[in-house]
């Protein structure tokens, strides 16, 4: 039960929250953005929340805790592969007002992404322990 939940934690930042923080006009309805990049924009938010819905489906109906973790790992860890790269594709964190979402001095998309595949590892780190336990 503690392996489906961490993973879920983990599932929620990309599938929740992150829409609920994006769904605005800091990026979906910015006006200063082309229409094809909001139009990426929205096709990401899409795909990441279906591919999150598929996920608590494997750890709570089908058992199936790694692949949910697999799929944490290449949705968070993409961001994560952007963030580090921003720099060679003009990319940034810092919004058109000029603000950046922080927290303990780090960007919050940062840790939400590291946390949720430290989560994902740990979930798959004590599901695999369980059934070798049963």
């Amino acid at each position: 039960m503690l392996a489906k939940l961490l993973v879920t934690v983990g599932i929620v930042f990309y599938a929740v929250v992150v829409p609920i923080l994006e769904i605005n006009d800091t990026h979906v309805f910015n006006p200063a953005w082309e229409p094809h990049a909001r139009l990426h924009e929205t096709w990401q938010l899409f795909t990441n929340t279906a591919l999150g819905v598929f996920s608590v489906w494997l750890v709570w109906e089908a058992g199936n805790v790694k692949l949910a973790s697999l799929l944490t790992t290449f949705v968070t860890g993409g961001f994560l592969l952007a963030y580090w790269f921003r720099d060679g594709y003009g990319g940034s964190m810092v919004l058109t007002d000029g603000s950046e979402r922080m927290i303990i001095g780090l960007n919050l998309g940062l840790v939400a992404y590291t946390l949720a595949i430290l989560l994902a590892g740990l979930g798959v780190i004590i599901d695999q322990r369980s059934r070798k336990s049963a």
